[in-house]
């Protein structure tokens, strides 16, 4: 991945796009910056990167990453994707807006979504920069997930070397299409793994302020077992006990929905999406 690209960071200033910036500034890539909100416009100027004025930056653009939120790409890229060069790549980093239809499209600009996976809870971290990096892109190496739409060799080659960059340190890209990465994100890590890791917070604060367990204690004992749970979980290090196998089933009784697979479905899929862009429904 030594080849240079000509890559331009829409949203340079917001908390993605510093993220994606501090880690493009490193590279040799020709990067452009641009950033509309005084308040990014000034966090990009005090790095001492240069802003570049946003249709310049994508006329030259092999790759433009489009570092805003879900809630802005549809105008953003209403804007931008006209004025970029035949060839170029449009690349969000989330992929709702993608699989809603939202973005705009034309023939000659290529689709892509990228997403890093963050550092898996088992890596193998050696320095304390590895284990203070849980979001990743600063010291620990994680995985990300990429699509694009287009068979070209040399197109998935210019998504990979840029998503090797803006969420360096990477392991490996996986490549999906744009659908699977949105069952994959949200339904499979936010609908279930964040909404799990939430309710693990919520059950902790019961078991302080309702059963009266010291604080200290409780943690100590859930994030010891919450690390057990997931390796025997996931990948079957140690088995359960044959009590714990009861207390789980009465657990998944007690908290679980019988019909929570659903949220799998097509058509759930869609109300999720929807309900995540603040859409009445999404047409296909």
């Amino acid at each position: 991945m030594s080849e240079k690209y000509t890559i331009a960071v829409i949203g340079a200033g917001g908390k993605m796009g510093m993220r994606v910036s501090n880690n493009l500034v490193k590279t040799d890539h020709v990067v452009a910056y641009v950033e509309n909100s005084p308040g990014g416009r000034q966090r990009t100027l005090d790095t001492g990167r240069t802003l570049t004025d946003a249709p310049a930056a994508v006329a030259d653009a092999d790759i433009v990453v489009f570092a805003v939120p879900d809630l802005a790409l549809q105008s953003v890229t209403a804007d931008l994707v006209p004025k970029m060069k035949s060839g170029a790549i449009a690349l969000t980093l989330d992929p709702a807006a993608a699989y809603a239809g939202l973005l705009t499209d034309r023939d000659d600009v290529i689709r892509a979504v990228a997403h890093p996976c963050h550092p898996s809870i088992f890596l193998q971290r050696t320095t304390p920069e590895e284990y203070a990096d849980t979001f990743g892109g600063i010291a620990a190496p994680q995985d990300a997930i990429a699509a694009i739409e287009s068979d070209d060799p040399a197109k998935r080659h210019i998504v990979e070397a840029t998503v090797r960059a803006i969420y360096a340190p990477i392991i490996d890209v996986h490549f999906v299409t744009i659908k699977q990465l949105a069952q994959l994100e949200p339904t499979l890590v936010e609908t279930v793994a964040c909404m799990i890791g939430s309710l693990l917070n919520e059950a902790l604060s019961e078991a302080v302020n309702t059963m009266g367990v010291p604080e200290a204690a409780a943690r100590s004992i859930l994030y010891g077992h919450t690390q057990v749970a997931l390796a025997n979980g996931l990948r079957g290090d140690n088995p359960f006990s044959d009590a714990c196998l009861i207390a789980m089933d009465y657990g998944r009784e007690s908290i679980i929905r019988a019909d929570w697979k659903k949220i799998f479905r097509d058509d759930e899929l869609d109300k999720n999406l929807a309900r995540m862009l603040h859409l009445d429904s999404i047409e296909r």
